[in-house]
């Protein structure tokens, strides 16, 4: 055999160096930008097809594989040619692997079930083709647990950040970190067997390390749903030094060492939370400081090993107790500063039979509508939720069960959907996104800016100080909005808060005043009623929050719902204590409910219909997903009994991202437009700030219906009138983007007029 010159290994080193780089960047690269459209579809209300997924690694595979196998073919070095076929194998691993991403997003416990049996069927069918490794090192059990107190202490960061999702999901996430961990295994003591035991020990175990970390980057970029497969590439690969640094004392486990390492994002970070549609600071945001703890962890823990561990006699006992110690911190992390305990998705269970409301609008007096509206929906819930809510007591399943729309959010996962699907009395059961605690909340939005010194564009755009002038400022009249939450101490908004226990609900928090952890809320009640910058400052308001972070479900928008059609004190039952009395007249909703929610499109349908019956005038955000047509798709902007607004610039224009119509059944939307272009109102603080979005828009709207039915009371409760109104007193507005199926899919019947909708309201004979 002819050994290669010093000059031949130099150039070889440096080419197996530059093609190692050249394979992480053609991973990383084709992963990072797939998801990033991906994820921007889905901002945009559209979704990327499952098939593009497993493209990435596809591509790492044609690109990064031919010059790794040319490398394993043609290079004079052995270790050159141990890391092309090793980096090679990487990637035909990812993709297999990245394949199993095929399986929709709505089903991650199969999902991560698909994933742990392909990494174990792959890895029995290497060991069984390569046979036994060509220079067997017995393994030691002091090396197996010292490798293990590693992981243990790279899993740390995730036991601070992260949360775990259902007992479930997070046993098969367990499982498939094995899998991964033992698919690894055989190619990582091929890459590190040159590292050996003397002589320029930091370079062998660099040089190690690279090569390992390089067929671990392929490898991981198959492994978990976008994006925590994102997070598993920045913290899994830089493993594979404190790999080669612990080679140097025997045989390490690597199942041991990466199985913790790849649980934390796999069983600690779920893949609904890292979208950018939650904002910057969510669970994206906790992963990567997560994986960049992680990946700093390894790198020291690496240069621990070398430079201390090789002077300690170990003995199993003593890597026993490391490993424990560094467990318990683990366990003391969690408990502590983490956030404990099973997070696991939910189901909502739509009901087959839903409410009769007919005949309520001939009811004449607001309360008694109302209060039969109510009982009417409690009474058919509870009468045909009955077997369902005793089937699942006696199989120990939690349940929180809803009237508004008949149908019950289960704590179940897709085991029992199945059984709850095949039920004669269930239309449909839905996902319930259920999100996980964080270590801390981002900061709310805070305005810079002061309360302005006369009356917004806005308002005057609709002539809403005119009203003021001729008519009345909306007294009499509260306005409910669901939402982030509201400001309740912002100068705009604390001398028109109604007041008592019912006139504020936070579900899922503690404040027992109105508070908003967010802004949006704020800004959108203080443009419908707020001082200085709403529509009918002399309304009152009442609040709920639906929307403690930005994804919602089913059960966040109804429980704020059944709140507002009859308000209940906190802490009471409000299926028979709410108090229809105190229902607000108009509500005002800035926000949808798209299928990544769990929202089908008709599944809000009886809940909007049920405040159609009530008299109870339901306002909606067409979305912001324009200007594609046909993009007004989620509920409720999307049913017929929703006044859904969309967004004017101050020049009357249609904003670029206000959503358009027809709607899925093929109705015209949006109904009317408001404005939504840089709206200055009220944030957290004490401040104020430009927004906008049909959000935006969306209390402009109901701000007018108060001063109509303000200025005639008569006027309370009648929907179809109102809107009428509210569509013959509209201003043409100037359409943009393409056409869609007529020009009313793009402008509704036009901008809203305050002045004119009033004076034709007090003009209107009683009927």
């Amino acid at each position: 055999m002819v050994m290669p010159s010093r000059r031949a290994w130099g150039w070889s080193l440096a080419l197996t160096i530059l093609l190692g780089f050249w394979t992480v960047a053609v991973v990383v690269a084709p992963e990072a930008v797939v998801w990033l459209i991906g994820d921007s579809l889905v901002i945009e209300g559209l979704s990327m097809p499952r098939v593009i997924w497993p493209l990435a690694p596809l591509l790492a595979l044609l690109v990064a594989g031919l010059p790794a196998l040319l490398l394993a073919q043609l290079s004079p070095v052995p270790f050159a040619r141990t890391a092309g076929w090793q980096w090679l194998l990487g990637c035909v691993f990812g993709t297999v692997l990245g394949c199993v991403r095929l399986i929709p997003p709505t089903y991650h416990e199969l999902y991560l079930a698909v994933l742990a049996a392909v990494a174990a069927i792959v890895a029995a069918v290497h060991m069984t083709v390569t046979g036994p490794l060509e220079r067997p090192i017995e393994p030691h059990r002091w090396l197996t647990w010292l490798s293990l107190a590693v992981g243990l202490l790279l899993l740390i960061p995730w036991l601070w950040t992260g949360a775990l999702g259902g007992a479930v999901e997070s046993v098969l996430a367990l499982v498939a970190a094995l899998a991964v961990s033992w698919l690894a295994t055989r190619p990582l003591l091929a890459l590190t067997a040159r590292v050996g035991t003397g002589g320029h020990a930091w370079g062998r175990v660099a040089l190690g390390g690279l090569m390992s970390g390089v067929f671990l980057t392929p490898l991981v970029a198959g492994v978990g749903e976008p994006a925590v497969h994102l997070l598993a590439l920045l913290s899994v690969p830089p493993v594979a030094f404190t790999f080669a640094a612990l080679r140097r004392l025997g045989r390490p486990s690597a199942v041991a060492l990466l199985t913790p390492v790849l649980f934390g994002p796999l069983g600690l970070v779920d893949p609904d939370e890292t979208s950018l549609i939650l904002g910057l600071r969510d669970g994206l945001f906790w992963g990567a400081v997560a994986a960049a703890a992680a990946w700093v962890l390894a790198i020291v823990a690496a240069i621990v090993v070398m430079v201390a561990f090789r002077r300690i006699r170990w003995h199993a006992w003593l890597a026993g107790t490391l490993t424990a110690v560094i467990a318990a911190a683990g366990a003391l992390v969690y408990v502590t500063l983490g956030q404990p305990g099973l997070e696991g998705e939910r189901l909502f269970v739509v009901m087959r039979e839903q409410a009769d409301l007919s005949g309520l609008p001939s009811i004449t007096d607001r309360t008694e509508r109302i209060r039969q509206t109510y009982e009417r929906l409690v009474s058919t819930a509870e009468r045909t939720q009955a077997p369902l809510r005793a089937a699942l007591r006696s199989r120990h399943v939690s349940y929180t069960p809803f009237y508004l729309v008949n149908g019950i959010e289960v704590d179940a996962g897709p085991l029992a959907r199945q059984w709850l699907a095949s039920r004669s009395d269930v239309a449909h059961v839905l996902l319930n996104p259920h999100l996980r605690p964080l270590p801390a909340a981002a900061e709310p939005m805070h305005g810079t800016e002061p309360a302005p010194a006369e009356t917004p564009w806005n308002l005057t755009l609709i002539g809403a100080d005119h009203v003021w002038q001729r008519y009345s400022t909306g007294q009499g009249i509260v306005v409910g909005s669901s939402d982030s939450g509201v400001d309740g101490t912002h100068p705009a908004l604390r001398d028109n808060f109604r007041g008592g226990p019912d006139s504020w609900l936070d579900p899922y928090g503690v404040a027992r005043t109105p508070t908003d952890g967010n802004g949006h809320g704020t800004h959108t009640m203080a443009t419908a009623v707020g001082k200085s910058v709403g529509v009918a400052p002399g309304a009152q308001w009442m609040a709920c929050e639906n929307l403690p972070r930005n994804l919602g479900s089913m059960a966040n928008y109804l429980t704020c719902l059944q709140f507002m059609l009859a308000p209940y004190d906190p802490g009471t039952d409000p299926w028979h204590a709410g108090h229809p009395a105190r229902a607000p007249q108009v509500l005002t909703n800035s926000w949808g409910c798209p299928e990544v929610e769990g929202c089908d499109t008709y599944s809000m349908r009886p809940a909007i219909d049920a405040f159609t019956a009530a008299g109870i005038f339901f306002v909606a955000a067409a979305g912001n997903t324009g200007p594609r047509c046909e993009s007004i798709t989620d509920p409720p902007a999307n049913y017929a009994n929703t006044l859904t607004v969309g967004a004017v610039d101050r020049t009357r224009r249609v904003a670029a991202f206000s959503s358009r119509g027809p709607a899925p059944d093929g109705s015209t939307k949006p109904d009317v437009l408001a404005p939504g272009v840089d709206v200055l109102s009220a944030l957290p603080g004490g401040g104020y700030g430009e927004l906008s979005g049909t959000s935006m828009a969306t209390p402009h709207v109901a701000g007018v219906v108060a001063l109509m039915w303000s200025a005639n009371p008569a006027l309370i409760g009648d929907i179809p009138r109102t809107r009428s109104i509210l569509a013959s007193t509209a201003h043409p507005a100037e359409p943009t983007g393409k056409a869609c199926a007529t020009p009313a899919d793009i402008t509704g019947a036009g901008l809203v007029d305050a002045l004119a909708a009033v004076q034709a309201a007090v003009a209107l004979k009683p009927s």
